[in-house]
């Protein structure tokens, strides 16, 4: 197969077989907590978020992200201009770690002891008789407030989720905010966003089968919010062999210095890509996209 050969097939979307393993995924997650006494009685999203959300998965994805919302409690932030008590915000009745908790008591009830593993964010889910292969994630809202207002008087706030991982800390995201961006960004560009997504990610998944130690560690939102930072004059050649130099181009002649990506966010952006205590660096998301234009061949 040729180099456009092999780019055509990795732009593919997931199958039917995939969109069918999220939907069992999140219908079994759901059915779980309507089942369970306590949490059944609580205003509870179940969402599926990540790659498959943005239908950005490829195969050796294999976890389907799921979150547990708690819709009635959420976490915030404030400006410095903001009085608390004018936003009416009042304590929880329930804190996370006792959320989590709970949410651990429902996936062990169903799935059995030996097949829920408790990680310092999620739950790793893995069960043959129940078809789930699942990350799930317990969070709270999240509430940024802007110091503005709303046409009827209340204070304008963005909504995001939180998560508060076992080690301590926070972990802020903005699933609502990625999704719509995403697919604003895929439409501007005849959906050949989402297809180079989908071929820089088998790229990497290729790198990793052959060792290559730059495509280690390099995860999937991280690929995304590179290639959400390409201008969208990179995806309007017919060829994705000229969409797929430009990308990386583009993204390893910005990652060369700080300064160069200072300003990149996610692809939420609200959250800036290489900056506040993020889980990767500039520095190895350069080295990475440096392995990728030579393990391709691009001269």
């Amino acid at each position: 197969m040729s180099l456009e050969e092999i780019f055509q097939s990795w732009s593919e979307g997931p199958s039917k077989t995939e969109e069918s393993k999220c939907e069992n995924t999140e219908n079994v997650i759901r059915e779980t907590l309507n089942n369970d006494e306590t949490l059944s009685k609580m205003d509870i999203s179940v969402l599926t978020q990540g790659s498959y959300k943005a239908r950005t998965n490829v195969k050796l994805d294999s976890d389907v992200d799921i979150c547990i919302l708690l819709n009635s409690q959420f976490f915030y932030d404030l400006p410095a201009t903001v009085n608390l008590q004018s936003t009416g915000i009042t304590d929880a009745t329930l804190t996370y770690q006792q959320f989590k908790n709970l949410v651990e008591i429902a996936l062990i009830n169903r799935f059995g002891k030996n097949n829920v593993t408790r990680g310092n964010k999620a739950f790793d889910i893995h069960e043959n008789t129940y078809r789930v292969d699942a990350d799930v994630v317990p969070a709270f809202g999240h509430r940024r407030y802007t110091g503005k207002f709303n046409s009827d008087g209340s204070h304008a706030y963005l909504s995001g989720v939180e998560l508060r991982p076992d080690n301590s800390g926070k972990i802020i995201n903005w699933p609502d905010q990625t999704h719509e961006n995403g697919v604003y960004k895929n439409s501007l560009t005849s959906r050949k966003y989402k297809r180079a997504i989908r071929i820089l990610k088998r790229l990497r998944n290729a790198m990793q089968e052959d060792k290559i130690k730059e495509a280690e560690d390099i995860g999937s939102f991280l690929i995304e919010s590179l290639v959400w930072n390409v201008p969208n004059s990179a995806f309007t050649h017919e060829k994705y062999e000229d969409i797929m130099r430009d990308v990386l181009a583009h993204t390893f002649n910005n990652t060369l210095a700080q300064e160069k990506c200072d300003e990149w966010g996610e692809v939420n952006e609200l959250k800036y890509l290489f900056k506040g205590g993020q889980p990767w660096t500039r520095e190895q998301s350069h080295k990475f996209l440096s392995a990728a234009w030579d393990y391709i061949g691009y001269k």
